[in-house]
C-alpha cells in the first residue's frame, strides 16, 4: 500500500457494538491483530469476519500494561509502524497516508490528534495530542493503568514526528465501569512511588471519587516530589486541591489554591476559568468578570491533556453573561450569552438567558 508495512493492533473484551466503525477505521493499515481477553459476545467472530487477525487470552491478574505488551508481541516483526487503538475509537479516513507523509527511516514515535470527549451536541470537548504510534522494536507498556509506552531499546529511541492530518475520535461507552481504576492506581504507585504521573493521576481519581482529604494528601506530595516539574501538571493538581478544598467548605484555601495554579500556569485557561466559577458561586461579580477575561485571553488551544472541555467551551461567556446581568450591565450580558450561545447552540439555558438578557437591555435603553 505504502512505503512502510503499517500495523494496527488492540485489545479488547465484549466491544460487538464498535466492530463495525473501528474495523472501518483501521483498514487502511495492512495488517489488524487484536487480542481479546475473554469476549462473552460476538466481538471475536465479529472481527474475524472483518479480517482482524484475532487471539483470545485470559490475562490474569488484570493489568492493562501486560494485557498491551501481549498483544504487541501479536504484530509481525517486519511492521514498520505500530499503531496501538481501542476499539471504541475510530481514525478520520486518510490518516494511513498523513502518518507516512510524516514518518522517516529511523523514527520513533508519532504524534497526532485525540478527541477524547465529544459535548452532547457532536461539539469537541476534551482534545489533546497522542502518541501511540511508535516504530516495532525497542518500545513496551508500562504501568497498570494509565500505561504509556516507555523506550528499553538500546541507544536513545528514534525522534518523535508530529503526523498532521492525522485525527483519531474516542466514542467511549459510557455504561463500562471505572472500578478497576483506583485499585490498579494504587498498584502503580505502589510499584513506582517515584512516577510523579502516576501519584498525579492517583490523585485526581481520588477527587473523582470524592475522596477529597485523600486527594488533598495524595497531590501535595505529587507536588512535593522532585521530578513533578511539569508546569501544566503542577496547575492540575493544584486545581484539584482547590476543589478538594472547596467541597469541604474551605474557601479561603479554595481560593489560595486556585491562585497558586494561576501562578503556576498563567497560559493555561482551566485555573482562570475554576476561580471564575467558584467566584459566581459566592456572587462575587468583579472576580468573575477579571477571571473570564484573563481565560478568554488565552487563544491558542493547548496539545497537552490538560486542556479541559469546559474553559473552551461556553463556560467563560457564560459566566461573565451572569455576571454583567447581576451588575446591571445587561448590553454586554447580552453579548456575552449570545457568544456562550454560539458554543452551544442546543443548551436549552443559554437560548433563556439570552432571551432574559436581550429583554433587560432593552426595557434598560428602549429604542426611541
Amino acid at each position: 500500500m505504502g512505503s512502510y508495512k503499517v500495523c494496527v493492533y488492540a485489545i479488547c473484551k465484549n466491544e460487538e457494538q464498535f466492530v463495525d466503525r473501528w474495523m472501518d477505521s483501521m483498514l487502511e493499515a495492512d495488517q489488524v491483530v487484536v487480542l481479546d481477553t475473554g469476549s462473552e459476545d460476538g466481538t471475536v467472530e465479529r472481527l474475524r469476519a472483518r479480517g482482524a487477525e484475532v487471539t483470545v487470552e485470559a490475562i490474569s491478574p488484570w493489568r492493562f500494561d501486560r494485557a498491551r505488551n501481549r498483544s504487541l508481541e501479536l504484530v509481525p516483526a517486519d511492521a514498520d509502524i505500530c499503531v496501538c487503538t481501542d476499539l471504541d475509537e475510530a481514525f478520520h479516513p486518510g490518516w494511513r497516508e498523513a502518518l507516512e507523509r510524516a514518518w522517516v527511516p529511523g523514527a520513533g514515535q508519532a504524534s497526532y490528534r485525540y478527541t477524547w470527549s465529544f459535548n452532547a451536541d457532536g461539539s469537541e470537548g476534551v482534545v489533546f495530542w497522542y502518541e501511540k504510534i511508535h516504530a516495532r522494536r525497542g518500545y513496551q507498556w508500562v504501568h497498570p493503568v494509565h500505561e504509556v509506552l516507555r523506550w528499553t531499546g538500546e541507544g536513545r529511541p528514534g525522534p518523535m514526528v508530529t503526523a498532521e492530518g492525522v485525527q483519531l475520535d474516542h466514542h467511549p461507552d459510557p455504561a463500562k465501569s471505572r472500578s478497576q481504576y483506583l485499585p490498579l492506581l494504587e498498584l502503580s504507585v505502589q510499584e513506582e512511588p517515584g512516577d510523579d504521573r502516576n501519584v498525579h493521576y492517583l490523585g485526581r481519581e481520588y477527587m473523582y471519587r470524592g475522596r477529597w482529604d485523600d486527594c488533598i494528601r495524595t497531590l501535595k506530595g505529587h507536588l512535593e516530589m522532585p521530578t513533578a516539574v511539569w508546569r501544566d501538571e503542577r496547575a492540575a493538581s493544584m486545581r484539584y486541591i482547590a476543589r478538594s478544598c472547596w467541597e469541604k467548605g474551605q474557601v479561603s484555601q479554595a481560593r489560595d489554591w486556585y491562585l497558586r495554579a494561576i501562578t503556576e500556569a498563567p497560559h493555561m485557561r482551566e485555573p482562570y476559568t475554576d476561580l471564575a466559577l467558584m467566584l459566581y458561586h459566592q456572587k462575587e461579580w468583579e472576580g468573575v468578570l477579571y477571571f473570564t477575561a484573563c481565560a478568554l485571553a488565552i487563544t491558542v488551544r493547548p496539545r497537552s491533556y490538560i486542556c479541559e472541555a469546559a474553559a473552551w467551551g461556553s463556560l467563560p461567556h457564560d459566566l461573565r453573561a451572569m455576571a454583567f446581568y447581576n451588575t446591571g450591565a445587561f448590553r454586554e450580558a447580552a453579548a456575552e450569552a449570545e457568544k456562550a450561545l454560539e458554543l452551544e447552540p442546543d443548551n436549552q439555558r443559554l437560548k433563556d438567558n439570552l432571551a432574559l438578557m436581550e429583554r433587560a437591555a432593552e426595557q434598560a435603553n428602549p429604542v426611541r
